[in-house]
């Protein structure tokens, strides 16, 4: 184990495809910097606030070694964020297909952008390599069981955004 990672996205919300990323990093890296992004023309359905608690309590419910994981916020370019916080890799997972052709475009766009940084790609666990957070919305919006697809503390926040 070694070095700093930044682990980004908009974890809104953290699903358990997110915490096996994390979880195998925590193999690799001494300390994970989990960065929300702070993209507000997305418009999440919870606030970076919101989702930095939950990435904190799924974190605490992983077991989780108190300092191997921190939760941060960024705007802008990822790679300026990962500069700043002396992070040299830039975490990600992988799902499918078409999430490779994604993050390959991203990966090399951020190298050209500094050089230094390199992108880590982990493999989705098997488990849960469809899970979405996008799709996750969708089915506890239409009333859907998300248990399995979230951690524990997620669930009541998710189905208190939608009334259920």
């Amino acid at each position: 184990m070694r070095g700093v990672a930044v682990y980004p996205g908009s974890f809104d919300p953290i699903t358990k495809g997110h915490t096996a990323i994390l979880h195998s990093g925590l193999v690799a890296f001494e300390k994970i910097i989990v960065a929300v992004l702070n993209n507000e023309s997305k418009q999440p359905l919870f606030s970076v606030a919101e989702r930095m608690e939950m990435i904190a309590e799924a974190a605490e419910e992983m077991g989780v070694e108190p300092g191997r994981v921190e939760i941060d916020s960024f705007d802008g370019l990822l790679v300026n964020y990962a500069r700043s916080r002396g992070a040299r890799v830039i975490l990600r997972g992988l799902r499918a297909v078409a999430d490779f052709e994604y993050e390959l475009q991203m990966a090399n766009m951020n190298r050209h952008l500094t050089p230094e940084i390199e992108t880590v790609f982990i493999m989705a666990d098997d488990a849960y390599f469809y899970v979405a957070s996008t799709l996750v919305k969708e089915v506890a919006r239409l009333g859907g069981d998300v248990a399995e697809l979230v951690p524990a503390s997620v669930q009541p926040r998710l189905l208190a955004k939608f009334d259920k």
